[in-house]
């Protein structure tokens, strides 16, 4: 078996196919029709087990049976299968996520949740931090010393939430980062306190409307590392010390 057979066989698991069926899917589209015997011929798939495995695979709607003698099996279009998995894994989707929104604790009264969070890997503190800009109403403040740090995604959503009235800050000693928003309307450009050094492995900072709060390092196995609270008053006093350091300083 090829390796682009083995990497499409596994794509196919994921979609929700077992590994018998996406098999046999596989081997009928090779072969444009055949009985049990041919499909076992050109797979590891015993011939007793291609009967019940073309039953599922009729069920899911992706193959289609010849009552003859012997049964003949004829996959349907590539595109048919296509939506027919698309649609079954959407079906399966809204429902599993109906579910866990039905069970989704909801906080009670006056309760104030203090959590604190850790988030590992570029790609997910990327996708946090987004999350956490977009949510602004009434200022920003972002700061980093890495210009790859600034995604297009992050860079575009600091525009958006700049022309929605949001007071929107970006802190870099570096001039890179400072001019990729020179242009950008109604984002302030600052350079850190002086009594900030250059870490080499300083991440980024996100400072939202005084109740969110991101911190991010370099390094290690994931690459990047970061603590983020929102809504609680862990954030809302880092916040307040955080800045009460820079006015001590800038005193």
């Amino acid at each position: 078996m090829s390796s682009d057979e083995t990497a499409a066989i596994d794509a196919f698991e994921q979609l929700g196919l077992t590994s018998y069926e996406a098999k046999v899917f596989i081997a009928l589209h090779r072969l444009s029709a055949g009985t049990a015997r041919d499909i076992a011929d050109i797979t590891d798939v015993p011939r007793s087990q291609v009967y019940s495995v073309a039953e599922s695979l009729e069920d899911r709607g992706l193959l289609e049976v010849q009552q003859s003698n012997p049964i003949r099996y004829r996959p349907v279009s590539v595109e048919e299968a296509r939506e027919t998995l698309r649609s079954q894994f959407e079906r399966e989707q809204e429902r599993a996520f109906e579910y866990v929104e039905a069970v989704e604790s909801e906080p009670e009264g006056e309760e104030t949740q203090e959590d604190i969070w850790t988030v590992r890997g570029r790609d997910r503190v990327d996708d946090r931090t987004v999350d956490i800009l977009s949510q602004a109403e009434h200022r920003i403040v972002f700061g980093t010393r890495l210009p790859e740090l600034i995604t297009p995604s992050i860079e575009r959503t600091l525009a958006e939430r700049a022309a929605a009235g949001v007071s929107v800050f970006v802190v870099s000693g570096r001039d890179a980062v400072r001019e990729q928003f020179a242009a950008v309307d109604g984002v302030t450009i600052e350079r850190p306190p002086a009594h900030r050094t250059d870490d080499q492995r300083s991440g980024r900072i996100v400072l939202v409307d005084d109740d969110s709060v991101l911190l991010s390092v370099r390094g290690g196995e994931d690459g990047e590392t970061a603590i983020w609270s929102s809504g609680s008053l862990f954030a809302s006093v880092l916040i307040q010390l955080i800045e009460a350091s820079d006015e001590i300083h800038a005193e």
